[in-house]
């Protein structure tokens, strides 16, 4: 029997991070103290959550500009265990976010394409002995689509985390078998606004999660549903804990566990995430969600 394998198609972006006390308003300027750059990138961060969450084959197709800042995106990856498909673009500046991060660990962030604008329809790799496939928007929504028609054409599971927010096309819906999503992405998914369960049920996608920051996640997997409740930290920095969650729960699901399992696992993997500091650097391995559960409360 081949062994589950998760190939993810998206971002990769260096991220700029800068601590101060809040987060700017519209015009304003805020003094800021340390600053460091991490790697990132929606798709990059999903990735390396995948393959620290163990015993699952982690591939990644990403796009890289022709400057310093794709070393240290491409070692992070592979010192994480992902084999790459790497687009190399001449000419062209790799992904970058720009982050503030406030002392109450919330962000604010604007990214940069860059190189991840380049992935095209062409570029999704062969999917023989692929198992899911795990997309994200920070890649042009034209690829996005073909690249889930293409795995839903090979029996691939196709899961999208629809991050940053964007109304989706029919035929890319069609080709969904997971929708990750939060709130507002959720209300900008499915048009309802104010009710989550209504959102949920609004939506013809077979299974969808719907993740609800401290407060845990909440699925409708068929017709069945599931709550699972936040863990409570210290939380440091809460970059990269939506990838986090994305990351896990599709690792989780590849090795055939049910949902609930699914659910709890890729929790406690985001609570852990917001506990450190960048996006990469704070994704947890699969030994340490596993600690962190024992002493959870159920």
């Amino acid at each position: 029997m081949t062994p589950p394998s998760v190939l993810v198609a998206g971002s990769a972006n260096l991220d700029f991070v800068v601590r101060a006390e809040r987060i700017p308003a519209p015009g304003e300027t805020v003094l800021g103290r340390e600053f460091r750059t991490f790697p990132g990138g929606k798709g990059a961060n999903q990735a390396i959550a995948c393959a620290r969450a163990g015993g699952i084959a982690t591939q990644m197709l990403l796009a890289l500009g022709s400057d310093s800042f794709a070393a240290p995106l491409e070692a992070s990856l592979r010192e994480a265990g992902v084999c790459l498909h790497v687009l190399r673009i001449a000419d062209t500046p790799t992904g970058t976010a720009f982050i503030c991060v406030s002392d109450d660990a919330e962000n604010a962030i604007t990214v940069a394409p860059g190189a991840n604008a380049c992935l095209g329809p062409q570029h999704l790799p062969a999917l023989a002995g692929v198992s899911h496939l795990l997309l994200q928007l920070e890649t042009p929504l034209a690829s996005v689509a073909a690249y889930a028609q293409a795995a839903q054409a090979a029996g691939v599971r196709v899961v999208l985390n629809a991050a940053p927010a964007a109304l989706l096309p029919a035929a890319l819906l069609a080709a969904l078998d997971v929708l990750i999503v939060n709130e507002g992405e959720l209300a900008a998914v499915s048009g309802v606004v104010g009710d989550v369960d209504a959102a949920l049920a609004a939506l013809d996608v077979p299974n969808i999660v719907v993740t609800l920051g401290a407060r845990g996640a909440r699925a409708r997997c068929g017709q069945a549903l599931f709550v699972q409740a936040g863990f409570a930290v210290a939380a440091v920095d809460t970059t990269a804990a939506g990838d986090t969650f994305c990351g896990m729960l599709v690792a989780t699901l590849a090795r055939g566990a049910g949902w609930p399992l699914a659910l709890r696992q890729a929790c406690a993997a985001a609570a852990l995430a917001c506990t450190r500091p960048g996006a990469q650097d704070s994704i947890p391995s699969h030994d340490e969600v596993l600690a962190f559960l024992r002493t959870a409360p159920a």
